[in-house]
């Protein structure tokens, strides 16, 4: 489907090529952008890829270098490197994007971020999420596939501190994808391989800056999840993100990343500093709102929910949740089925997404 297609005009002026493209991507309310030198440009709406012209070879990598510094330049070009980064157009909006080879080629994946951090309300969020997010210590994690919201879900937690408590917030983050303005915290935010040059180094460092609240992108690997542990231990409250489909999913993530002789130590850790964790699923909405919503997975921990971690009965949390909604937590089929039943998905919907069919309450 090409832009006439999708009832869009070229625009003209003396906006750049990319611009142009990045601002009628937007208008359409696509998610991202997929440029590849040699094939159709496609854009992603409501998680569905659709074509959004042909544009000549020259043309489109002309579009990719135009985003590259000096220095990206010859890191891609003359290094092979793939790199990460955000830039922003006239307009102020902000895309986090990777540029890569492929076949030979050059290519780059765009992410659209919003310009404004929304509220947890506008996301419809339940309310535990803020009762998460104004924990003074402890872990609190926000998990997902790629593309399922989790930046965009901890930015809102982030800032519902920011609105609500004098405190310091650092954030670790690459790229950067969205800018606070300051409330009643201090906000510093620090980009990896411009302000730091990994997760470790930032986290090391973090604990000597006097943070309250620390956010950390992604928590990769044993050393990042270690130092993560230390500062939540150390009386911070740390959030992070997982790249897991479920609560038991994650803590199994988080124990096999480490080496065998310290797992034993590391589940405890977990035990006395997880608070909770949100894994979460952007499906498709049938009512006037259109486009998606998060279907969520929610475990608080509570002394039950801890005893488990501590004792390796993970598989065991599935009932805990299920039966303890008055504490906000819930199984994704809870979710699921609660958004069906108020009309915001289908029926179609819970079975394409559903963990476990025999679970549901559908």
């Amino acid at each position: 489907m090409d832009m006439e297609q999708f009832g869009m005009q070229p625009r003209q002026g003396m906006q750049s090529d990319m611009e142009q493209l990045i601002i009628q991507a937007r208008q359409l309310m696509a998610s991202d952008i997929h440029l590849t030198v040699g094939a159709d440009t496609v854009i992603r709406v409501n998680g569905e890829l659709r074509k959004f012209g042909q544009r000549d070879d020259i043309a489109v990598n002309r579009m990719i270098h135009s985003i590259l510094s000096a220095e990206q330049e010859k890191k891609f070009t003359t290094d092979g490197v793939d790199l990460d980064f955000s830039f922003e157009i006239g307009d102020g909006s902000v895309q986090r994007v990777n540029v890569f080879h492929q076949n030979g080629r050059a290519a780059a994946a765009i992410r659209l971020l919003n310009t404004q951090v929304p509220s947890l309300e506008e996301l419809e969020m339940p309310p535990v999420l803020s009762e998460l997010a104004a924990k003074r210590k402890g872990l609190v994690l926000v998990t997902g596939a790629t593309g399922s919201g989790k930046t965009t879900t901890l930015a809102s937690m982030i800032d519902d501190i920011n609105k609500k408590r004098a405190c310091h917030i650092i954030t670790i983050e690459d790229p950067i994808e969205y800018r606070y303005t300051p409330g009643k915290a201090i906000i510093h935010q620090r980009e990896l391989g411009r302000d730091v040059p990994d997760f470790k180094s930032a986290l090391k460092s973090v604990l000597r800056e006097d943070p309250d609240v620390i956010l950390v992108g992604e928590m990769r690997d044993y050393e990042t999840i270690a130092l993560a542990l230390t500062a939540a231990e150390t009386g911070h409250l740390v959030l992070a993100t997982l790249h897991t489909a479920s609560a038991a999913q994650t803590i199994d993530r988080i124990i096999d990343e480490c080496p065998v002789d310290v797992r034993d130590q590391v589940r405890m850790q977990l035990a006395n500093l997880l608070q909770g964790i949100i894994a979460q699923t952007l499906v498709p909405r049938i009512d006037d709102k259109g486009g998606r919503t998060a279907a969520l997975e929610i475990l608080v921990c509570n002394d039950a929910i801890r005893n488990m971690i501590r004792t390796n009965k993970i598989a065991q949390m599935t009932s805990v949740m299920q039966t303890s909604g008055r504490q906000g937590m819930c199984t994704l089929n809870d979710s699921l089925s609660r958004l069906c039943k108020e009309g915001i998905i289908s029926y179609d919907t819970v079975m394409q997404y559903t963990m476990d069919y025999a679970d549901s309450d559908m």
